[in-house]
């Protein structure tokens, strides 16, 4: 009679009984009979972290460490599964939650001490303490304790879809987008630009129109209406002056300076191309006809 060979998986145990080794489940039945373990990991950390934690986040960092933890497990060690990727998912959702804070770990951990302290001391004191009380007893400086408030509060982020009776904060934050009325005030500023520009004396108005509509060089410009390009600069900063005084005699009149000789040459000059400007537009307002829908 033959003794049947031992199996090359057994090994045989101290009293001579024969110990099989533990059967490994399939990494994917691992993952897929423990998932609810994470969810229940991802509550059980938003229940003490600030509202603005996003629960996705949290949950693809505890999946993501539940697969990794189902590659190196290793049944033989004798721990359960459960057990070892509560550990790592843990890890994990720490991690993700060091990652979103903008505190550092110093002011978190400083935060922590002076909590206790606080506590302690108002049981002691059976009132709150103050902030010297509160750093004496802590033995620090009254400034570490506001400059670690500070540094909590400038941590704290908050949803965009909270607010107030007065709306929610995203209602408020500032936007890159015109409002129609903005809108509709740059259309009518470029109008009177334009208008404004049609109506400049000639040579100011070349000069305008090659330099910055045009983009051609001062030199280029200084050829053609036969001058120095000291004196391009000095007829584009004459056109300048004229376009604003311009635009604000339409706009905003009291922004307008007054001329130091009201009844002189130059102010007459200057008071005649307003009204130019002013006639332009009227008579483009006036050829301006919209256009209405009639039915057949």
């Amino acid at each position: 009679m033959t003794t049947p060979a031992a199996s090359p998986a057994a090994s045989l145990a101290p009293s001579g009984a024969v110990s099989l080794p533990l059967e490994t489940p399939d990494q994917d039945d691992l993952v897929t009979q423990h998932i609810p373990l994470v969810g229940h990991l991802v509550r059980e950390v938003l229940s003490r972290v600030p509202a603005h934690v996003d629960r996705d986040d949290l949950t693809s960092a505890g999946l993501t460490a539940l697969v990794m933890a189902a590659r190196g497990f290793d049944a033989a060690r004798g721990v359960p599964f459960a057990r070892y990727a509560a550990t790592r998912v843990r890890g994990a959702l720490l991690d993700e939650l060091r990652g979103v804070d903008w505190a550092t770990r110093s002011v978190r951990r400083t935060a922590r001490n002076l909590d206790e302290t606080r506590m302690r001391l108002t049981h002691t004191l059976g009132r709150v303490p103050t902030d010297a009380e509160l750093a004496s007893a802590h033995g620090i400086p009254v400034e570490e304790v506001l400059a670690n408030r500070e540094d909590l509060a400038r941590a704290q982020v908050m949803s965009l879809e909270a607010g107030d009776e007065h709306g929610s904060y995203a209602d408020s934050r500032p936007s890159s987008t015109p409002t129609p009325e903005q809108a509709l005030e740059h259309t009518e500023l470029l109008t009177y630009l334009s208008e404004a520009v049609a109506e400049l004396p000639e040579r100011l108005r070349r000069v305008v129109q090659g330099y910055f509509l045009e983009e051609r060089p001062m030199a280029e410009l200084a050829a053609e209406l036969g001058v120095t390009e000291s004196r391009i600069s000095q007829l584009r900063a004459e056109a300048m002056v004229l376009l604003r005084d311009g635009l604000n005699s339409q706009l905003a009149p009291e922004l307008v300076p007054a001329h130091d000789r009201p009844d002189g040459v130059a102010a007459r000059r200057r008071e005649a191309y307003f009204a130019a400007v002013a006639d332009r537009h009227a008579a483009v307002a006036r050829t301006y006809v919209p256009r209405v829908a009639t039915s057949a």
